[in-house]
């Protein structure tokens, strides 16, 4: 069975930092692009930033700067360093992993899913 679990979010002040962990579990994730993507209330699921299989990374524009994606080469850890946080990150973070070798930035690109940790930054 596929897993993915996030951990490390919670609550910081502006300027701060936190620094999310996925632990991938269930099959290899090595040829796969890890993702993360962040759902503010009211709001529409969201890309934050990807990792593909080479090792490629892309962000959103609003994260570029201050967010880091990694991984471990096989892919079953990766982490999102999230620097200089401001109000506007706040939001649940998920975890998500393509099936493939596919390096998308929708939602809809991505497989497999984790349950989400939650980020508050306050003002």
């Amino acid at each position: 069975q596929v897993q993915l679990i996030e951990s490390g979010g919670g609550l910081v002040q502006t300027g701060g930092s936190l620094r999310l962990s996925c632990a991938a579990s269930g099959r290899t994730f090595s040829s796969s692009a890890m993702g993360w993507f962040r759902q503010a209330p009211g709001k529409e699921r969201q890309f934050v930033c990807a990792l593909s299989w080479s090792g490629s990374t892309y962000y959103t524009d609003s994260v570029k700067g201050r967010f880091t994606v990694s991984g471990t080469m096989t892919r079953d850890t990766v982490w999102l360093q999230m620097d200089n946080l401001k109000p506007e990150d706040t939001a649940v973070y998920y975890c998500a992993a393509t099936a493939e070798s596919f390096f998308g930035t929708r939602a809809t690109h991505y497989d497999y899913w984790g349950r989400g940790t939650q980020v508050t930054v306050a003002s």
